[in-house]
């Protein structure tokens, strides 16, 4: 009867519009969209749009939220209250294009950046790459990479496993660990963390350490048989599109490259590490990093459920690092993310989360912003991030393809318990003065068995405890593109 009546004039076929705009409003009011806003989004992942990683330094393709299955709205409403976190750099990718941006970005960008732990993630990557050419053995003894007679018996049992996911069984104490480092005072890092005494069964127990990953590093470069610097530049920077000129990454005063922290790069270049773990390892065709170790990278430890090897994934029970002390908590750390989501997580929130399954990263950098009253939040130690939540659920709000759950409001915790045996023991810093029961045998404040040491504070090309400083001496330039 329609069809007659609106053959019969233009009244019948305005009803009949009107009818279907009616039946898509209400459509779009019970999946979620704003009244008046139309679903572009392509229902099926397989037609939206897709983009390739930048090429050499340049810039990334970018792309319309609409055309990755996005609302653009609401990707702005949690980009905007990133922002308001003091996120000074932020970037949204998915299917490699770029779909959002934080209102510094031009400012800061190019500006170098310490990472700090998200430097830890940066060694399991190299890691990874050794692994993948045959150069290093995961189940291995430590001892098996580095020069005869530096690992004692104790230290031996520990593996290259051990350390990639924080089991080592050293003694940690992660405030006076950092110390020394920011102080530029240590000798020999390697050393130093063979001199600490192993306190649990390597393998078994999960402890946040800062001189595991150093130790790690200097295990890693004794594989490979060259600096390691040198071997990240060829195998994973430079692939990458990312300059030596472009970044700066501090040593002790033996020239060897810290794990834990202190590696400064552009946030530009930051996001193409977390591009690559997207995509598998994987580089305009070119495979990086194997794709079985990226599995295992990526997977609950045993010993922790929210840690792999030195990234954090999205699984519970979490034992986060021991400040104010050692807590475990129900609390997934990236909820309203799939479960096969995890982050290179570093000090005051520098961030790649990593979303495979929804092809999807944010990169942001900056500092503090995370309103949780929690004290382990100044060291993005808290199991709860206020931050996290609240963006990741504004960010789930845009998903138009896939549909992602609503993970609920932020609700504060707070771990008052300090015990400060646990971040801050004397005897870790001065072990690096050559003082006390954890100093290195053969280390002085002047040398390192034959090797005279580099003065402290000369090694310094202009980076400070967060940034550096381009124009000084040595400070890393600003990249192109």
């Amino acid at each position: 009867m329609v069809g007659r009546v609106g053959r019969r004039g233009v009244p019948g076929r305005r009803l009949l519009a009107a009818l279907v705009v009616s039946l898509l409003v209400a459509v779009g009011m019970v999946v979620g969209l704003p009244p008046g806003e139309s679903h572009a989004a392509p229902a099926d992942p397989q037609q939206q749009q897709q983009c390739a990683e930048p090429s050499g330094s340049g810039n990334p393709q970018t792309a319309a939220p609409s055309a990755v299955g996005l609302d653009k709205k609401r990707l702005d409403d949690a980009i905007a209250f990133a922002a308001s976190r003091m996120r000074t750099h932020i970037q949204v990718f998915r299917n490699n294009c770029l779909v959002g941006t934080g209102p510094l970005n031009s400012l800061t960008g190019n500006t170098p950046w310490n990472l700090f732990s998200s430097t830890k993630s940066v060694v399991s990557m190299l890691a990874g790459i050794a692994y993948t050419q045959g150069k290093l053995d995961l189940g291995a003894s430590i001892a098996r990479y580095l020069p005869a007679g530096e690992v004692d018996k104790a230290h031996a049992a520990i593996t290259v496993r051990d350390l990639l996911t924080q089991t080592s069984g050293l003694r940690q104490s992660i405030i006076s660990e950092a110390l020394t480092a920011g102080l530029d005072v240590d000798p020999n890092i390697g050393k130093e963390a063979l001199a600490l005494p192993v306190e649990h069964r390597p393998g078994t127990f999960f402890e946040y350490t800062q001189h595991g990953p150093d130790l790690l590093a200097y295990v890693v470069q004794h594989a490979v048989g060259e600096d390691l610097q040198a071997f990240a530049q060829r195998n994973l920077f430079g692939p990458l599109g990312i300059k030596k000129s472009d970044y700066f990454w501090t040593r002790d005063r033996s020239g060897n490259t810290y794990g834990y922290a202190f590696l400064f790069m552009p946030p530009a270049d930051y996001s193409r590490l977390g591009l690559l773990m997207v995509n598998d390892g994987v580089w305009h065709g070119k495979r990086i990093i194997d794709s079985g170790y990226i599995r295992q990278l990526r997977s609950p430890s045993s010993a922790n459920r929210c840690y792999g090897y030195l990234f954090w994934v999205n699984s519970s029970p979490c034992t986060g690092p021991s400040f104010p002390s050692r807590q475990t908590s129900n609390l997934a750390p990236l909820a309203g993310l799939p479960s096969d989501a995890y982050a290179m997580v570093g000090f005051l929130q520098q961030n790649n989360f990593i979303v495979p399954s929804l092809g999807l990263l944010v990169s942001w950098n900056g500092f503090l912003g995370d309103v949780s009253p929690d004290p382990g939040t100044v060291l993005s130690a808290s199991l709860n991030s206020e931050l996290y939540r609240e963006f990741f659920r504004r960010l789930a709000a845009a998903f138009r393809a896939p549909r992602l759950p609503d993970p609920g409001p932020y609700r504060p915790t707070m771990n008052l318990n300090f015990d400060p045996v646990q971040f801050a023991d004397p005897n870790v810093a001065l072990g690096a003065l050559g003082v006390g029961p954890y100093a290195p045998k053969d280390c002085t404040v002047i040398a390192c068995g034959s090797k005279p040491l580099r003065a402290p504070l000369q090694g310094n090309p202009g980076c400070f405890a967060v940034t550096c400083v381009p124009g000084l001496p040595g400070s890393p330039g600003r990249r192109g593109g």
